[in-house]
């Protein structure tokens, strides 16, 4: 059963972010559902997505010297040291804390990305900023 489903709410009208975003929730599901053996190396896969993701918005929020940049990189590394912690304890065994970590980020990214996303998204319009997917 899905921890989060991609729906308009959560789109924010900025294409690259908006891709990244439904990979984001497709990695939260694959969590939850994964079988123990293979959780860690989802847990993984989601870290690695997650570092390219965050650090996209992080590039894009320092090529524009957005003010809150420091506020959004504190949440973003938050959300890794958690992750970072969840994977070591999946990998002794405590597989229980893998389906927690992804209901605990859906909780958490559906009120970044209709708050802290959404402003970036706003304010790179504002400053006529097109983001690419490799930028």
């Amino acid at each position: 059963m899905p921890v989060m489903e991609w729906n308009e709410t959560l789109a924010i009208d900025q294409g690259v972010m908006d891709d990244t975003h439904r990979e984001f929730v497709d990695f939260l599901n694959r969590i939850a559902d994964a079988p123990d053996g293979e959780m860690a190396a989802v847990i993984t896969e989601f870290i690695d997505h997650t570092k390219a993701h965050f650090g996209q918005e992080e590039r894009w929020m320092e090529s524009l010297e957005f003010p809150p940049l420091g506020c959004h990189r504190r949440e973003h590394e938050g959300v890794l040291e958690i992750a970072n912690e969840v994977k070591r304890r999946v990998e002794s065994g405590e597989y229980r804390f893998g389906p927690v970590l992804a209901k605990a980020v859906a909780e958490w990214f559906a009120d970044h990305a209709s708050s802290m996303d959404t402003v970036l998204s706003m304010y790179m319009k504002d400053k006529g900023y097109e983001p690419s997917h490799g930028a």
